[in-house]
């Protein structure tokens, strides 16, 4: 009974003490400083705008304006359950009111009611989201929100809908800008996309599936995120979903600072992972549309890839940075400038390469006949050469090498596992090869690092290799305890494969 009796007050002593805080912590809650977006809301939102795409077709089809793989019963459903309310009819769909007829510049309320079989020649065939760059009516957007539209509408908040003109679309970047015949519209405020900070609140507004004047918020992810495109992207966890792409993605002072344009998602909605391309690449090339409806740029004619770790360390980089150069084509500005496979491009005009994606930007953004200047890493040294920047041309299809191979049987049994064989001269100057030697057999090291026969070693480190004799000779006394860099041929490409040699045999 004691025990109970001192349990019962202790338990008491604790609740009768923690009662007076409650208070205090309830009334310290709304103390978190949690953001208020509504005046952000209040002065961006106006210049955000909904894209419809039409396309002309003889028949009529399966309703617009959904996401791919959804139709009318599963977006009936979803509203059903999450909304509690039908299914928002698109302009084109039956029964909703103002449907625009063809040759209509839209803007009324209250017009004909279509049927799916009735003589209008548009189909919807997509929506997106844009914002007004200025109060002229240029609008950006995706370009791919506006990919193969025979007629592109703009709807505003005021509900005005006009049909809009298409300026110019730029596929590399997903950007594009069209044109409405409007005045004094309100306009967006353009950030800076270079100080966005990883963890700042940030908000976009759009029209997920259909939803005209969504808003969302999140938080910035990461910067400069390289999916393979173009362009480093502004990754946040803002949701986004088909509809939002092409609207403005904006910061704490109501700066646009992204264009919404991709997401990762297994289903085709938000989760979570979304990528917005950063405005000042897309106001460099919104000002080139806008000028002169296309996009002009730089290339020296190179293929690259990045620099690891290992290829850094083997080749006595101080850190993995940079442009490995693959290939060069043939009488190209960096062939002129005498650019090898193999080298690594450090610098272009004196600012850092840091990552393989930074180079075609840097050189895309220069204007063609520009004098440049490169810095290379070559043998353990770099050195600086003048090229002139030509225009970017199609991407050109690599022909594959038809030269086949004729190993001898020879095993491989050197310290990097590598039989190899002189080349012919003749072939060397059809593979337009100075140097190398081709590998016959590989086993070991070289197995493991992926070298197959019918490569070219070009090099062995430093040291630019001539002949079989040469190789066998070089090989034979490399450290074990180090790695070493190949200087490898395959097909069109070129490429260092850091190797560690294996220990002497007796």
């Amino acid at each position: 009974m004691t025990t109970f009796s001192v349990r019962k007050f202790l338990a008491a002593a604790v609740v009768a003490a923690c009662l007076p805080l409650v208070p205090h912590m309830a009334s310290a809650a709304p103390a978190a400083n949690l953001p208020d977006f509504t005046d952000l809301v209040d002065k961006v939102g106006p210049a955000v705008v909904n894209i419809r795409t039409t396309t002309r077709v003889s028949n009529s089809g399966p309703r617009g304006g959904l996401p791919p793989g959804m139709d009318d019963g599963d977006m009936s459903e979803f509203f059903r359950r999450f909304f509690g309310i039908p299914l928002p009819q698109s302009p084109q769909s039956p029964g909703a009111p103002g449907s625009p007829r063809g040759g209509d510049n839209g803007g009324g309320s209250g017009g004909s009611q279509d049927t799916p079989d009735s003589n209008d020649p548009e189909q919807n065939s997509g929506v997106g989201s844009g914002f007004i760059l200025s109060a002229d009516g240029y609008v950006m957007t995706n370009a791919h929100v506006v990919d193969d539209a025979d007629t592109i509408y703009v709807t505003l908040t005021d509900k005005r809908e006009f049909k809009a003109k298409l300026i110019g679309v730029d596929d590399r970047t997903d950007v594009a800008v069209v044109k409405i015949s409007a005045a004094n519209l309100p306009t967006i405020t353009i950030g800076d996309s270079n100080k966005v900070r990883v963890g700042e609140w940030v908000v976009a507004i759009g029209s997920p599936f259909g939803l005209e004047n969504t808003v969302t918020a999140g938080i910035v992810s990461a910067k400069g995120r390289d999916t393979g495109d173009y362009l480093p992207f502004i990754q946040t966890d803002v949701a986004v979903n088909p509809g939002n792409s092409g609207g403005p993605l904006i910061n704490m002072q109501g700066e646009v600072i992204g264009i919404n344009s991709q997401i990762y998602s297994r289903t085709g909605g938000f989760m979570g992972i979304s990528f917005a391309i950063p405005i000042d690449e897309a106001m460099r090339v919104a000002d080139q549309l806008k000028s002169s409806g296309k996009v002009v740029r730089g290339r020296i004619a190179v293929a690259i890839g990045e620099v690891t770790k290992d290829v850094a360390d083997s080749l006595g980089l101080p850190k993995a940075q940079g442009a490995l150069v693959s290939s060069v084509e043939p009488g190209g500005p960096a062939d002129k400038a005498g650019v090898q496979p193999g080298d690594i491009i450090l610098k272009f005009n004196g600012h850092s390469v840091d990552t393989a994606t930074d180079l075609p930007r840097m050189v895309g953004d220069t204007k063609p006949g520009t004098k440049s200047t490169i810095t290379i890493w070559r043998k353990g040294q770099t050195r600086d050469l003048p090229v002139t920047i030509a225009e970017m041309q199609p991407d050109k299809t690599a022909k594959a090498d038809q030269k086949k191979p004729q190993p001898p049987k020879q095993r491989a049994t050197n310290a990097l596992g590598l039989a190899v064989s002189d080349i012919p001269a003749d072939q060397l100057k059809a593979l337009k090869l100075h140097n190398g030697v081709q590998i016959d057999a590989v086993d070991g090291p070289a197995t493991r690092v992926g070298l197959q026969k019918g490569d070219i070693v070009l090099r062995v480190g430093d040291t630019d290799i001539t002949s079989a004799k040469q190789f066998d000779e070089l090989t034979s006394h490399l450290d074990s305890t180090k790695m070493v860099a190949l200087l490898v041929r395959r097909g069109e490409n070129t490429q260092f494969v850091p190797i560690r040699p294996r220990s002497a045999q007796k």
